[in-house]
């Protein structure tokens, strides 16, 4: 899951800097003198903007990916203590299928 949040936060920012520039091309014969005068702060708004945006991903990921999980886990741990197992459950409905 770290791995699609990481790729998913970069492809947002990459889209996000992609608008900017276009959105901001007429800023373009002064790009040198915005950057020395505002690179620090334009640094710090990127990294807030990548940590911020990774953490909402990350958050939504985990919401829709792991609903649930302690029932279904409470589920199997009561199947696993139960008379009738899992496979033998899974087993006789694939049977019936068939």
């Amino acid at each position: 899951m770290l791995r699609v949040t990481v790729a998913l936060t970069f492809a947002l920012y990459t889209a996000f800097v992609l608008v900017m520039v276009k959105e901001c091309a007429f800023l373009r014969p002064l790009i040198g003198m915005i950057w020395r005068d505002y690179q620090k702060a334009a640094m710090v708004f990127s990294a807030l903007l990548l940590f911020n945006s990774g953490v909402a991903i990350y958050q939504l990921l985990r919401r829709l990916t792991l609903a649930d999980t302690g029932d279904k886990l409470a589920f199997i741990e009561n199947q696993l203590r139960g008379q009738s197992t899992i496979s033998r459950e899974l087993t006789k409905r694939l049977l019936e299928d068939q």
